[in-house]
């Protein structure tokens, strides 16, 4: 779907945003935090399939790594079975997890939850039988699997990493205290220990050691998609990487009149999400413009 007008950037819309998408999960499944918590919960809508083996058409398996405060069922509701239904097998974790802190994650370290990513692919390559994944990460879980592949060895087991609005040179701690209002009571299980939050803060220990290498590492292919309208990695355009196999993205090139923001591109847009769908087969790509919203 295509965010025909911007959202509106007050705190009552945004908790009417959140809101709705978080009704949708509950009509999915009993609760967010069960079917996160239940291996066969998102099964039923063709995704955590551990017995889907890869086609020739598509023979890597597609890992989804979630946002800050973002859990591996609400982040893709509508990616996930977008993917299923061009014959993907479609896997997504949890990572981040805080103690006493339920369905919102993503508010760990940083480098434990690369860690956690790195496990999470060892399991979907020995279920599935593939050699290597291809990982779409959405805000930091587009910038954190980069530790992965940069640091824990995850570069022989990735075929493509595509980041949808990543902050892959840090943002601002008020950007990302902007992704509150988009999520109803996440601020009141939270304290001054996020180290998650600290980690992406631009200029932290934690991001100068990530760009202490090169920003790409030889043999994946990176795909960055960004939108001009995100004011929680700000200025947009430090979302993009630099390096010999990467394509940058900005959503307003490909439609115009595409106004989604930082959770929209991630969650709900299907103009994003067909590039996604190119990155992962560009043998196969076909031109996005305003008209793949409704593909």
């Amino acid at each position: 779907m295509l965010p025909w007008t911007r959202a509106s950037r007050t705190p009552r819309a945004r908790r009417a945003l959140a809101a709705l998408l978080l009704a949708v999960a509950a009509a999915a499944t009993p609760t967010a935090a069960a079917a996160a918590a239940t291996p066969t919960a998102a099964t039923s809508r063709g995704w955590n399939d551990y017995s889907c083996k890869p086609s020739a058409a598509h023979p890597r398996p597609v890992v989804l790594v979630h946002g800050t405060f973002g859990n591996s069922i609400d982040n893709w509701l509508v990616l996930a079975p977008y993917l299923v239904n061009r014959g993907y097998c479609i896997y997504s974790l949890d990572y981040g997890q805080l103690p006493g802190v339920p369905l919102f994650n993503g508010l760990g370290p940083v480098d434990r939850s690369a860690g956690q990513l790195s496990s999470f692919v060892d399991k979907v390559l020995a279920a599935t039988g593939a050699d290597k994944a291809d990982l779409v990460g959405h805000s930091q879980g587009g910038m954190m699997p980069n530790y992965y592949l940069k640091f824990l060895g995850g570069a022989a087991k990735v075929n493509a990493m595509i980041g949808l609005a990543p902050d892959n040179h840090g943002t601002t701690l008020l950007g990302l205290t902007k992704l509150l209002p988009y999520f109803p009571g996440a601020g009141d299980l939270l304290n001054a220990n996020t180290p998650g939050l600290a980690d992406q803060v631009a200029g932290s220990p934690f991001i100068t050691k990530l760009n202490s290498l090169p920003d790409t590492v030889p043999g994946v292919h990176y795909t960055v998609i960004a939108t001009r309208y995100d004011e929680v990695v700000t200025p947009y355009r430090t979302q993009f990487l630099d390096g010999p196999d990467v394509r940058n993205v900005l959503l307003q090139d490909l439609c115009p009149v595409d106004l989604s923001e930082h959770v929209a591109i991630g969650t709900v847009d299907r103009v994003a999400y067909h590039e996604v769908a190119n990155a992962l087969d560009p043998a196969h790509a076909t031109r996005t413009t305003c008209a793949s919203a409704v593909g």
